[in-house]
């Protein structure tokens, strides 16, 4: 029997109800989202030429990408009911990391790749414990890790490179591997797309399985719901919470070498205002602010709908000081009809 069996708020956000077709599509957590994407793809199709080009929609695509790799591991610990405001700038790190471990020991690009992931790795579950073991809010605890992380990019950049940015690591042994694997472009019917996309779909998917054929996805439901009910049952909140902020480090690693190897050089002063971009596509994408409700796939979806806003204004011309103004538009919308869909789910069950 499903854990999540005692805890009836986490588990009216885990499956649709039984009912109605209607019943069942009003309860999904995406579906603002999806009904917000269409229609920003149908007013962008006729106020941008060329927005339905082939090319247009790559570009569109991998931006969507870019957010949409953090997008759903912080989706998952949202509706696990917490948050990471050390997500952006963790990206950084784990490209620093990479970077300068590599450079400093002339090994190759691998070992740094490999031990970026134990560093990005330590540092989710040096979070997922402080928020366990402190009982402090998780805005609190990632705040500090994220001044902390800030400061680390930028000291030990000086520090090591003399600069703010890290050497060029271009011409070393392994790079053009892990330049395929992480930041290569594939092409279909002669259009180009960055791998990213790839990355960003297989997580969605793996994390759509977790949440909805597994039993940490039940476990991630019944902490988000009502953590101390999820307890008195048997759910593992602490493991739970602490392989959340891991997922969101794997997350941050995937992203982070994809910034190193685009570019082979890194800023230190990257990543920082990023983690509210990730937050935002996970709302907008029909995850709670109260945790135990929402979906991976709504995450792409919030992450999409970011990417046409973006560059739907570039290919209207538009003056993009207009971007943000959109943003926060779509954030309270979203908001507004997330609290709405809950409320129909609840209503239907």
């Amino acid at each position: 029997m499903s854990t999540t069996t005692s805890t009836p708020k986490a588990a009216a956000g885990k499956r649709a109800p039984h009912g109605s077709p209607l019943h069942k599509l009003l309860a999904r957590p995406e579906l603002g989202s999806v009904v917000g994407a269409v229609a920003v793809l149908v007013f962008f199709a006729f106020a941008a030429d060329g927005f339905l080009r082939a090319s247009s929609l790559s570009t569109v695509l991998y931006a969507s990408s870019t957010i949409g790799i953090m997008a759903v591991p912080v989706a998952l610990l949202m509706i696990g009911g917490e948050f990471d405001l050390s997500a952006g700038v963790m990206v950084t790190s784990s490209a620093l990391v990479s970077s300068m471990f590599s450079y400093q020991m002339t090994a190759n690009v691998w070992v740094g790749v490999g031990v970026s992931l134990l560093v990005t790795l330590a540092i989710g579950a040096f979070n997922g414990f402080m928020l366990t073991r402190t009982k402090l809010p998780s805005f609190i605890i990632t705040l500090g890790t994220f001044l902390m992380l800030t400061g680390m990019n930028l000291g030990f950049t000086k520090l090591i490179d003399d600069t703010v940015s890290t050497k060029t690591i271009g011409d070393m042994e392994g790079f053009p591997a892990a330049h395929a694997v992480f930041a290569s472009t594939f092409s279909i019917g002669g259009v180009d797309f960055k791998v990213t996309i790839l990355w960003w779909l297989g997580l969605v998917a793996v994390a759509s399985w977790i949440l909805l054929r597994t039993r940490t996805g039940n476990w991630i439901f019944a902490v988000g719901g009502n953590q101390e009910a999820a307890r008195a049952v048997g759910v593992p909140v602490t493991r739970t919470k602490i392989g959340l902020y891991m997922g969101v480090a794997l997350g941050a690693w995937i992203s982070g070498q994809h910034l190193l190897f685009s570019f082979d050089a890194v800023q230190s002063g990257e990543g920082v205002g990023n983690e509210l971009i990730y937050i935002i596509a996970a709302v907008i994408g029909g995850c709670l602010i109260t945790g135990g409700y929402g979906s991976a796939v709504g995450s792409a979806v919030g992450a999409l709908l970011f990417g046409m806003v973006s560059k739907g204004i570039v290919f209207a011309e538009w003056n993009p000081d207009w971007f943000k103004f959109f943003l926060g538009a779509m954030l309270l919308l979203a908001t507004l009809l997330n609290a709405w869909v809950r409320k129909r789910a609840e209503a239907a069950k």
